[in-house]
């Protein structure tokens, strides 16, 4: 049997705080796919920062526009026939919706909610970014001085303090390759 969707791109959307494993997940996620010979783009949110959003600020309509920003890229990729992993903080319930309106007028779309505790995800602080925000040297840092707002239906919901990396990747997998095939009986039926 073939890979379902060998050939249609789509986009998981991984949201979380900071320090909630949603670039650990990525990475290991796209290895995977890239194994079963998937082409693969991961839109990490510090690298869109850096690179496409570098004149946006940390106020909720910068906020907004970077999702958007992401959406508009990640929907690009995906109906070139690219599985596309976003991992952004991506702290509003609005600007998510609108991400997924985005995408899914051209490919499958999968909002995965990386659900970590801030205690939890502060005591990691990969990046020391908790400890610069709580001495005040990063203002409306999510979480800490702005908002997270936890998606309200999220397709897929992976507790980083009770799932593996391993085991969050076999579901989303299951979750991606459901909805491929999916996409790919409606556009059959159509």
């Amino acid at each position: 049997m073939t890979d379902p969707g060998s050939r249609r791109g789509a986009v998981v959307f991984l949201t979380g705080l900071s320090g909630s494993g949603k670039s650990t997940i990525a990475e290991a996620l796209a290895a995977d796919l890239r194994a079963t010979g998937r082409a693969v783009t991961i839109v990490d949110g510090d690298v869109l920062r850096q690179q496409v959003s570098a004149d946006l600020g940390f106020d909720a309509a910068s906020r907004e526009a970077n999702v958007r920003r992401a959406a508009e890229l990640a929907a690009r990729f995906a109906t070139e026939g690219q599985i596309v992993i976003s991992a952004l903080i991506a702290p509003f319930e609005r600007a998510r919706v609108e991400a997924r309106e985005i995408v899914e007028q051209s490919a499958p779309f999968l909002l995965v909610y990386v659900s970590t505790p801030l205690d939890v995800a502060e005591a990691r602080d990969p990046k020391g970014l908790y400890r610069r925000a709580r001495a005040g040297e990063i203002p409306e840092f999510t979480g800490i001085d702005s908002p997270y707002e936890a998606p309200i239906e999220p397709d897929l919901v992976i507790d980083t303090t009770q799932t593996a990396v391993s085991d969050a990747v076999s579901t989303i997998r299951a979750a991606l390759d459901e909805a491929l095939e999916e996409a790919g009986q409606a556009r059959d039926e159509a």
